[in-house]
């Protein structure tokens, strides 16, 4: 099957073959159909299966096939909508419209928090076909009635179990509350949790169901490995893999802010290039580690798992789990990076023993086991038992007592520990609360704790204050929201497919 077949208008055909994309995938086969009737869709598909393009082209012919009525000023109603979880991924989806529309009298623009707002005033007031936006500087733009979702024919929800994920749901749903009843809707996830498939009941109308890839599935064409190491030897492992193997472009993601700066510095003292990308940098660092990463002029780019979210590099060859994530669904997330649109591609985790619970959880939710590989030198020193591993006020992991989590501190909450990086109550004392909530810093009790709002820039929610000790919430401290910076205009090789 070619792209002519599927019905889409020669404008569009022409810009896609412009890029070289001759077969749609999967995803576009079957999405693309679906949009161009006019249906709601559920689409699950995994980064990399080529849905921007599935959404993007069907929406762009739709919006072509009935001009645009302007309003009593001339000026052009935004018809229609796309929310991204964050920054980068709305520039990136941003762009694909551009791309795939550019021989369309279409226009666009993308809008997110970090950076000024009166420029993206200055392109509504001159009016805009296509919003690609993020929840918190979307509302922004709503309570400073700065622009109109009134007129919005299309709405595109995507990678919505990461929206999820960073606490956006209350925006979603202050969202669905302002843009119209009747229009067409579209969801795309890579896992359908319970959440998700609440979220859809709420938005979606006899939608129908595309799953291009199992649920939290992994895609074949990953060659995945463990490499058992000492805790200890982690760091050079890695320099050595780069080095031995003359890898030349790397993503390597790590939990914390704090420990994707000390890998750079190492790597750099080796000889190897690497920049770090996490929500501590400032937009325009953001913007240069990208681009060189992306033009191979660098070797390494470390990046937490928010940060990489929405990086989208054609032919990426590897990603390294330098510590394995103890959320198990966002190993499917991360080393979805390589392995893109049918490409080959190898994801490698490093695992030492305070891993090995998390280990076991992702091979349960990919249902297979990891080959394990021990590299010579650098296997576990014999009797290395396993530490627990600190997350902020969490302690997580192997070496964290029975379940795995428990609180620095100790007391509180007598409910299971969520493993999500969020706040984990303690396995010992009582009461306590599940989902959210603080965990108790002594003796008994813990009650829950409203959830954290989320930053209004498109990044990680921002930690509620507390107003003692004992309501601060545990686990990892979220990625700060910013304001200032320079505008976010990544280069790339080529659109989202």
């Amino acid at each position: 099957m070619s792209f002519e077949t599927l019905g889409l208008a020669e404008p569009l055909l022409r810009a896609v073959a412009e890029y070289g994309y001759t077969v749609p995938t999967p995803i576009q086969m079957q999405a693309i159909p679906v949009v161009l009737s006019g249906s709601d869709l559920l689409g699950g598909a995994q980064t990399g299966t080529g849905k921007t393009a599935g959404f993007t082209l069907p929406m762009l012919h739709r919006l072509m096939e009935k001009p645009a009525v302007r309003d009593a000023k001339g000026k052009l109603p935004i018809r229609a909508l796309i929310l991204t979880p964050t920054r980068e991924l709305a520039a990136q989806v941003e762009e694909s419209v551009r791309t795939y529309g550019k021989y369309s009298k279409l226009t666009s623009m993308v809008m997110f928090g970090g950076v000024g707002m009166q420029p993206q005033i200055d392109k509504l007031r001159r009016g805009v076909d296509i919003l690609v936006a993020t929840p918190g500087r979307l509302l922004d733009h709503h309570q400073q009635r700065t622009l109109d979702l009134s007129h919005i024919e299309i709405f595109v929800l995507d990678e919505a179990d990461r929206m999820l994920d960073m606490g956006f749901i209350h925006d979603i749903k202050k969202v669905l509350a302002i843009v119209p009843a009747q229009k067409q809707s579209l969801l795309f996830s890579a896992t359908f949790s319970d959440e998700i498939k609440a979220l859809a009941d709420r938005l979606l109308n006899k939608p129908a169901l595309i799953e291009v890839a199992r649920r939290n599935q992994t895609a074949d064409t990953i060659a995945q490995k463990v490499h058992p190491v000492g805790r200890e030897m982690k760091k050079d492992l890695l320099a050595h893999l780069i080095k031995s193997n003359d890898w030349e472009q790397v993503l390597v993601f790590t939990r914390m802010k704090s420990g994707a700066n000390k890998l750079v510095e190492f790597l750099e003292k080796q000889g190897i290039s690497a920049m770090a990308i996490h929500g501590n940098k400032s937009q325009g660092a953001r913007t240069k580690a990208l681009a060189e990463f992306k033009t191979g002029d660098l070797t390494v780019l470390v990046a937490t798992d928010i940060a990489a979210r929405g990086i989208d590099i054609d032919m990426l060859p590897h990603v390294v789990n330098y510590e394995l994530p103890n959320v198990p669904e966002d190993y499917v997330h991360r080393i979805g990076r390589t392995g893109r649109a049918g490409a080959q591609g190898e994801a490698i985790s490093l695992v030492c023993p305070d891993e090995n619970g998390f280990l076991r959880d992702i091979e349960r939710l990919i249902k297979r086991e990891i080959p394990k590989e021990i590299i010579d030198g650098f296997a576990p020193p014999v009797g290395e038992k396993a530490e627990p591993i600190v997350l902020g006020r969490m302690v997580i992991g192997e070496g964290a007592g029975r379940g795995g989590f428990r609180t620095s501190g100790g007391g509180g909450g007598g409910g299971r520990g969520r493993n999500d990086g969020r706040s984990a109550p303690s396995r010992s004392g009582g009461g306590g609360g599940y989902g959210g909530g603080a965990p108790a810093r002594s003796g008994s009790g813990g009650g829950g704790q409203a959830p954290r709002a989320p930053a209004r820039d498109g990044n990680a929610p921002q930690g509620a204050r507390a107003a003692a000790p004992a309501a601060r919430p545990s686990g990892p401290r979220p990625e700060p929201r910013r304001d200032g910076g320079v505008p976010f205009t990544p280069r790339s090789t080529g659109p989202k497919r």
